[in-house]
């Protein structure tokens, strides 16, 4: 009986939009990379792009399991912790509490690129709203604790990072209550 609910529970979950592979964006992609590769030719020769492009698969090849694993915890996200549960954490309703709690997680949120934005294309689809979604990457952006630790205390004085931290941490608040309003105002 048990296994009969939650089967309709996921059924029942938002599925996300179909994404199209060929869109503006890959298409400016495409262009710049076509720029490039013609200047690097025009430059160094064929032979250079080459050795690029072979450079870039084995860059490919090395991040992909990273990118799978972040589309994965981005997809369980909706179906491992209800869109109440979410919303009553980071929604709307808290006001500034919930931005500066999706700023905070961005802040602790390990890793890089390919792990922060399929998170955030999963918060999305469990429903979290725009102005949290930008404290939540803002927060990764601006306060990331991994970052500041192991790389801006190594090579930095002490006193900067703190100056900076401290300008910075009010700004994914702010960020997020911007996105609200521009959301709400695009909506009215």
């Amino acid at each position: 009986m048990k296994n009969i609910a939650e089967d309709q529970a996921l059924s029942a979950a938002p599925k996300p939009k179909k994404r199209k592979i060929f869109d503006g964006g890959i298409l400016v992609l495409v262009a710049m990379t076509l720029f490039a590769a013609i200047g690097v030719i025009a430059q160094k020769g064929l032979w250079r792009v080459v050795e690029i492009f072979g450079e870039t698969i084995v860059f490919a090849v090395t991040l992909s399991p990273k990118i799978l694993g972040g589309v994965f915890i981005a997809a369980a996200i909706p179906l491992l912790v209800s869109n109440d549960k979410i919303a009553n954490m980071v929604g709307g309703e808290r006001g500034i509490w919930g931005l500066g709690l999706a700023a905070f997680l961005g802040a602790l949120m390990p890793g890089g690129p390919m792990m922060v934005y399929p998170l955030a294309a999963g918060f999305v689809v469990a429903g979290v709203d725009a102005g949290a979604l930008v404290a939540f990457v803002t927060g990764w952006s601006l306060l990331n604790l991994n970052r500041t630790m192991i790389w801006e205390m190594s090579f930095l004085h002490a006193d900067f990072v703190l100056l900076r931290l401290s300008i910075s941490v009010i700004l994914p608040i702010l960020c997020g209550l911007a996105a609200r309003k521009m959301f709400a105002e695009a909506r009215a």
